[in-house]
């Protein structure tokens, strides 16, 4: 059975919650389809983006935590989470990107697809990976045209000082392949399509990264359900991993445990879905949160800043 069939979602830490939405719904275009609160931390937002219903591995989401310093790029970490658009579409987010004051790269080659790279307001590593291999549809936001927009993952970079224990793990227990190298970099994917793929990079001599904003948090892994969720729980424990116990997330269910290359890995059910407590049309208009942090909502409001979506500013 293949419990792992790509990635779920990637979570990364952030600074101010308006900038955070101002820059991934307004000029990403990706939809903000969940804004909730982080469940170990209840006074501090959770935002997801995503395509039109936050499928699995479209979902970039959130931690903001107002005035937190920016991290710092190194071993150890996701240091690129990269998304993946039409074949045609890098002149496009060049200059979309360029129109807000953005720092782009150059377009770059890599296993003979062209990309793009750049950061958001707190450092994080973005890229955008140009295809033709993606049937996923994407979700415009009504002001990034349809043949342009992101269609969510493509794929991850890990930041490593070695990659072999990672690569056991990706391989021998996650159902990943290796499917190429270039140079330092190491490619692995379930199918090698966009939405699966990890890619090793090898930093022997770098410095550890520091988290904070600008930094990922974890990557999650898709499986189906609950019960290929415990099968393979059970596959990393009695290989010596140290994975948690579930932990209900409400719109899916999760496991984590941290990869021998020290970067937090979680596997994330498919179900239920972003559209248990909000109908499908107004997914992300209010603040959601579990049912146990239900009796706290006044202390809960009182402590988030309010945020709004400014799609407007960014046509």
């Amino acid at each position: 059975m293949n419990y792992i069939t790509g990635i779920h979602h990637i979570t990364a830490i952030a600074g101010s919650a308006q900038q955070n939405i101002d820059f991934y719904t307004g000029i990403l275009g990706l939809r903000l389809v969940k804004k909730t609160i982080n469940f170990d931390a209840p006074d501090v937002y959770h935002f997801y983006f995503g395509d039109e219903l936050g499928r699995p591995g479209t979902v970039f989401t959130t931690f903001p935590f107002t005035g937190a310093r920016k991290g710092v790029k190194g071993t150890g970490e996701l240091t690129y989470t990269a998304f993946s658009i039409p074949k045609d579409s890098l002149g496009f987010w060049q200059d979309r990107l360029k129109k807000f004051g953005i720092t782009v790269s150059d377009i770059h080659t890599r296993f003979g697809e062209k990309l793009i790279r750049f950061e958001d307001h707190d450092g994080m590593g973005i890229e955008l990976v140009a295809n033709d291999r993606d049937d996923r549809a994407g979700w415009p936001y009504g002001h990034i045209p349809a043949a342009h927009s992101i269609k969510g993952f493509y794929g991850a970079t890990l930041n490593l000082k070695a990659k072999e224990l990672t690569e056991q793990l990706l391989t021998r227990h996650m159902n990943y392949k290796l499917i190429g190298q270039e140079g330092d970099r190491y490619r692995y994917g379930t199918e090698g399509r966009p939405g699966d793929i990890v890619d090793i990079v090898l930093d022997k001599t770098g410095n550890r990264g520091m988290q904070s904003a600008g930094t990922v948090h974890h990557i999650a892994f898709r499986t189906a359900n609950t019960l290929t969720q415990l099968g393979i729980q059970e596959i990393l424990m009695q290989n010596g991993y140290q994975v948690t116990e579930v932990r209900d997330r409400n719109y899916f269910k999760s496991i984590y445990f941290r990869e021998p290359g020290g970067v937090l890995f979680e596997i994330a059910t498919d179900e239920p879905g972003f559209a248990i407590d909000e109908d499908e049309a107004h997914l992300g208009e209010l603040l959601k949160l579990p049912e146990w942090a239900e009796p706290s909502r006044k202390r809960i409001e009182a402590a988030l800043t309010p945020v709004t979506l400014n799609l407007e500013k960014y046509a």
